[in-house]
């Protein structure tokens, strides 16, 4: 039986620089949404890709000395290393410079001109740089771009317009006839109250003022304007043909079930897509929903107010799935969501490292202790196990309900309510006690029981959300992922057993700590970016070593100095730690004992470089997970005044152990 298609996209990231958090959220947004689906039985198709023509691609590219072509290059290769750091399961990455997809934009740009629904004429208005849109004075807000704030300046240029008003009606029908097409509902208030109705203008969809474009074939001079370009990715990406003759991938998925977008373009996205579909008499998606934006404190994130966020570095020090889960969580359904550090380590640890972290490693602790490892369901039940069996087979339901809402925040909280419903059974029935009486033998295997199969229950609805730790927590618990059909039951565990030694899920981590290293991470950011900036080319007789004065921290005293042990450590292993750009895992010889320590030293040693160094250690470091890595220690180093590091390593031959001091 073949699977009902499911056609999920994004939008396509700009590369004009680096996405920061807010804008990784959407893919991880839409990843999330993509993997419930197939857990659903859909046959999903999900694209993501760049959008990368226009204007400010061009003078970015000037400013930088390259062409605009290396340019975008290296952005979209930055953004993809981002979507696939973040275990996102898109199908499609397409680039708006691709080949096929400009030859069918200039195919899409003479059809519509062919048939009179675009033609010649001069745009004379306000233009926004940053947002490649023109305006009128009276669409101004305080004499500045309605979208993005910042000024505009008077242009006047000779373009080919869209005949947006011969659709208008139309589009007004379909959205009055389809009240599920544009969600949330707020959205679609905005766009019918303040854009349809009123009455749409021509749409400029040429430029002769960069040439940064795809160019229009027929009149050269001109290029095909950002937005007729970019929004015909969705179907050029399926192998759309303007002739008629469509890719099977077209035929089966189109139209699409759900463009995902920001609501910051979302009247380019209801509006000016939806009548070039109309204009090319193609079906409509059938839903767009314009997420919320992922805020700081301050505002907004932008490069210019200095508040930006990354998501390769919240990986580097919270995990993958730790930054996944705050984004989803974190983000309501129709109102912005806020981001901060302390929020994130607030979340990390009392949702990741205390609900769900404590509740593995306790079960899999209790079931090695009174059974080695061993699970089975013995039959001893009572009354309280009922409450917990039935929060656990209805919890697929709720799930189910909420993702059918696109509420992905609300899904991931009923996920977590069974894993606080597991804590609370657990003080209920008291393992413990029931261990001390040789009578309570079969309950307390029944107890255990219950935990692992509600804990494996709760990690398989967890794989849309949490990938790495949903298949981490089943495989400490000896399980296997169920199906959604399988969820509305309990008791498929049979017998298994867990392993022999729990992992530490999510370690705690200490927001001072958190800070130091954001600080320390920046630093060397800026560094990086110095010796970037600086000209190479000066010889070394040219170069004059001067000494580093740095700002004096406070005072310790020597009992302070005491509580640090630092010894010699001999690095017997390496290697990369996987999905970060800036991490190696060594495992570091001292005495008889070996740790495992990660250090952001990838851009100065190789992994197998580091095998067989002696180092100095700091080896009382309090634990702490890396890019979910568990680390035990610091390597000690020493970094100039451009940034570069290099270990410390003993003047003479020293013993693994030796006491530095």
């Amino acid at each position: 039986m073949n699977k009902q298609p499911y056609y999920i996209t994004t939008a396509i990231a700009y590369t004009s620089g680096k996405p920061h958090i807010g804008n990784t959220y959407e893919i991880i947004l839409a990843d999330s949404i993509a993997r419930y689906k197939r857990a659903q039985g859909y046959d999903v198709r999900f694209q993501t890709g760049t959008d990368e023509h226009g204007q400010k691609i061009e003078q970015k590219a000037a400013e930088a000395g390259v062409t605009p072509q290396a340019f975008v290059d290296g952005v979209a290769g930055e953004i993809r290393r981002i979507w696939d750091l973040m275990n996102t399961s898109y199908d499609k990455f397409i680039r708006t410079t691709d080949a096929d997809h400009e030859k069918q934009v200039q195919k899409i740009f003479k059809k519509l001109y062919d048939q009179g629904d675009i033609y010649k004429g001069y745009y004379e208005g306000m233009y926004c740089t940053p947002c490649e849109s023109f305006f009128t004075e009276s669409q101004l807000v305080d004499g500045k771009c309605p979208d993005c704030g910042r000024p505009v300046q008077p242009a006047k240029e000779e373009a080919y317009f869209f005949k947006m008003s011969k659709y208008a009606d139309d589009l007004i029908r379909h959205i009055e006839d389809h009240p599920e097409f544009i969600q949330p509902v707020a959205r679609k208030n905005e766009m019918m109250n303040n854009f349809l109705r009123p009455g749409l203008q021509d749409l400029c969809v040429s430029r002769t003022s960069f040439q940064w474009g795809v160019p229009v074939d027929f009149d050269e001079r001109h290029v095909v304007y950002v937005w007729l370009d970019a929004l015909t990715n969705y179907i050029t990406g399926l192998g759309y043909d303007c002739d008629g003759n469509h890719g099977e991938l077209f035929e089966t998925y189109w139209p699409a079930d759900l463009h995902l977008i920001g609501k910051d373009i979302i009247r380019f996205h209801t509006i000016y897509w939806p009548i070039f579909l109309m204009a090319l008499d193609l079906p409509l998606p059938k839903q767009i929903f314009g997420h919320p934006w992922l805020l700081q404190e301050n505002g907004k994130m932008s490069k210019s107010k200095g508040n930006v966020i990354y998501a390769d570095d919240l990986a580097d020090l919270f995990g993958v799935d730790a930054v996944r889960y705050f984004v989803l969580h974190e983000m309501p359904f129709d109102n912005d969501g806020v981001i901060t550090w302390e929020l994130l380590v607030e979340r990390l640890n009392a949702d990741l490292a205390n609900v769900l972290g404590n509740l593995v490693n306790r079960t899999v602790s209790m079931s090695n202790k009174y059974f080695g490892g061993q699970v089975r369901d013995r039959g001893a039940l009572e009354p309280v196990d009922e409450e917990l069996k039935e929060t656990a087979r209805q919890t697929v339901k709720k799930v189910n309900e909420k993702m059918e809402e696109l509420r992905v925040a609300d899904a991931i909280s009923e996920i977590f309510a069974l894993f606080k419903r597991c804590n609370k059974y657990i003080d209920e029935t008291m393992p413990w006690a029931l261990a001390k009486d040789e009578a309570k033998k079969d309950r307390l295997a029944t107890v255990l029981y219950n935990l692992v199969e509600s804990i494996c229950m709760g990690a398989s609805l967890l794989e849309a959300f949490m990938p790495d730790t949903s298949a981490a927590i089943l495989r400490q618990m000896g399980g296997r992922k169920y199906s959604l059909e399988e969820l509305e039951q309990f008791g498929l565990y049979g017998e298994g057993k867990v392993t022999e030694k729990p992992e530490i899920l999510f370690a705690r981590l200490d927001l001072k700590e958190v800070l130091a290293n954001r600080e320390a991470a920046e630093e060397a950011a800026q560094s990086e970016k110095q010796e970037e900036e600086q000209t190479s080319g000066a010889g070394e007789a040219d170069k004059e070593e001067a000494g580093i004065d740095l700002e004096k921290k406070e005072e310790i005293t020597y009992e302070d100095f005491a509580k640090m042990q630092f010894q010699v450590g001999e690095i017997i292993a390496c290697e990369e730690v996987k999905k970060s750009k800036k991490l190696l895992c060594s495992q570091v010889k001292i005495g008889s004992e070996v740790k495992q320590i990660v250090s952001g030293i990838k851009a100065h040693y190789k992994a197998e470089e580091m095998v067989g160094k002696k180092v100095m250690v700091l080896v009382n470091l309090k634990p702490a997970k890396l890019a979910g890595v568990l680390s035990e220690g610091m390597l000690l180093c020493a970094e100039d005044a451009e940034g570069k590091l290099a270990l410390m390593v003993p003047e003479k031959e020293m013993p693994a152990g030796a006491e530095i001091c």
